[in-house]
């Protein structure tokens, strides 16, 4: 007797997770009731998607590696570049159009998957190619189709909708189904994929800080991701500062590559995270460079730990983001007040932003298929003002399902020190002779992803944090490492 075929699921090796294309299925299935309980929806409506499209470098024909458009991922979980896809609302069937390509590319490319090969993998109803696009949807005779518009609160661009010749024959509706799809949370198997590629980035986080030995290849943190988890890309640009570049809060851009060699005494910052599959994962350490926190160092590093603690003890469902910025804030400077760099009223300092001095960014963002997840400022949601708050990538209220980025930071960052200490209320309440001691010394930063649970959190992230468990794994991980001989590094 014939076995039965697999269910179809993502995996890049049998050491890696294997992702159900049901968790893509169940995703369909919540859009699909989102958008039938909305009374603006007619009957007969079918949700149309345009997947990212292949791209060469510039004029070139070097083709990079091609990652597809988030929404696409999240409905389909298709791979390749150039897809169409569409869902009819009121029965969840789904259709998917794989472009047609001409034979000759599997001299190239390989033998071209037939509709079948594409309906098999992904676990759809029908595949149609995208050539015949116009003539299927005419054929569903839909009310309207369903489009992606939408302002993404981050990055201040707006998705994409879908187009192709011909769709002037149907009524295509841009506004309903941007709110709808945005508000889908994470379900259970999307955190067990969140969970895995944060413990594959956690690990490499622990090996590249434990063999640091004033030197570092920074390909290590994603060799390790994609040579022990499967994750192919990174989920950002890695962020890599020792010394003065830890205060650079996108240190690793262009304009500032990761090219300054780390030095015995400098603190480091490292904000990385790999991706699986489209999912990501956000991770920052913060540690000495020699293995051992000066007194300086310590005192930073424990009042951006004491933040930290005070927010993840106090998130659950109901908790509002804002507030837990402000108890970041608040943590922090009675930390910094005990050091002595501050002085005064901690409430007093509250009013007059002083914390945003020191930690400039908002507290965190949501985290899914993009490292900065969608759903930060919805219809209703007002951006808060004031120095620090206006950076908040949400002002919401935490629903269970959300996964967030806890990320306080402290920074010595001279503009802003500068513009302190010219503001008479600020500057009263700052220790001019010490503050300029600390300049040049960078910044510490620690970022932790959390999933909301029904009464709290759940941690996703599993590093060492305290500097005792900072210090005992840097040492051991050291203790069979020797520096490159000095020839080698000539």
């Amino acid at each position: 007797m014939a076995s039965a075929r697999a269910a179809p699921a993502f995996c890049r090796g049998t050491h890696t997770m294997e992702v159900p294309m049901e968790l893509f299925k169940q995703n369909r299935e919540r859009l699909c009731e989102r958008l039938r309980k909305n009374s603006k929806v007619p009957k007969g409506a079918i949700v149309l998607l345009q997947g990212g499209e292949a791209e060469t470098r510039y004029c070139s024909d070097n083709e990079p590696l091609f990652r597809q458009e988030s929404y696409f991922h999240w409905t389909f979980g298709v791979e390749e570049p150039d897809f169409y896809g569409a869902i009819e609302v009121d029965s969840g069937k789904t259709i998917l159009f794989p472009p047609k390509l001409p034979d000759s590319y599997a001299v190239w490319m390989g033998r071209l998957l037939t509709a079948e090969d594409f309906r098999v993998r992904y676990g759809v109803d029908e595949v149609c190619f995208s050539n015949e696009i116009l003539s299927v949807l005419k054929s569903k005779k839909p009310s309207s189709l369903l489009t992606l518009y939408g302002l993404n609160s981050d990055s201040d661009k707006y998705s994409r909708p879908a187009a192709f010749d011909g769709i002037s024959y149907f009524t295509v509706n841009k506004e309903l189904l941007h709110p709808e799809i945005s508000e889908c949370i994470q379900s259970d198997l999307e955190l067990q994929v969140l969970r895995y590629v944060n413990k594959i980035s956690s690990e490499a986080h622990k090996v590249v800080s434990m063999i640091l030995f004033y030197f570092i290849f920074f390909s290590l943190f994603g060799h390790y991701c994609y040579s022990n988890g499967g994750s192919r890309k990174m989920s950002y640009t890695c962020i890599c500062g020792s010394g003065d570049n830890g205060s650079v809060l996108h240190y690793g851009h262009a304009g500032a590559p990761n090219a300054k060699q780390i030095q015995d005494g400098d603190m480091c910052l490292f904000d990385m995270g790999g991706e699986y599959y489209c999912y990501t994962s956000d991770i920052t350490c913060s540690f000495p460079a020699n293995g051992k926190f000066t007194q300086k160092q310590k005192g930073i590093y424990e009042a951006v730990l004491k933040a930290s603690q005070a927010v993840i003890n106090a998130a659950k469902p109901g908790v509002s983001w804002v507030d837990m910025h402000k108890l970041a804030e608040r943590s922090e400077l009675e930390a910094l007040k005990e050091i002595g760099i501050v002085n005064g009223d901690i409430e007093e300092m509250m009013a007059v932003r002083l914390g945003a001095v020191f930690m400039p960014h908002g507290l965190g963002h949501f985290m899914g298929v993009d490292t900065h997840d969608v759903g930060g400022y919805p219809e209703g949601v007002q951006r808060p003002e004031g120095a620090g708050l206006r950076s908040l990538r949400t002002a919401r209220t935490l629903e269970k399902r959300m996964v967030i980025t806890v990320e306080p930071g402290c920074y010595f960052i001279d503009v802003l020190i500068d513009q302190a200490l010219n503001n008479p209320e600020q500057a009263r309440f700052i220790n001019r002779d010490l503050i300029n001691q600390y300049r040049g010394f960078g910044g510490v930063r620690i970022e932790d992803d959390i999933a909301i649970t029904a009464d709290g959190m759940e941690m996703l992230t599993c590093v060492p944090r305290t500097v005792e468990e900072i210090e005992a794994a840097m040492t051991e991980g050291r203790g069979n490492q020797q520096p490159l001989p000095q020839e080698v590094k000539q």
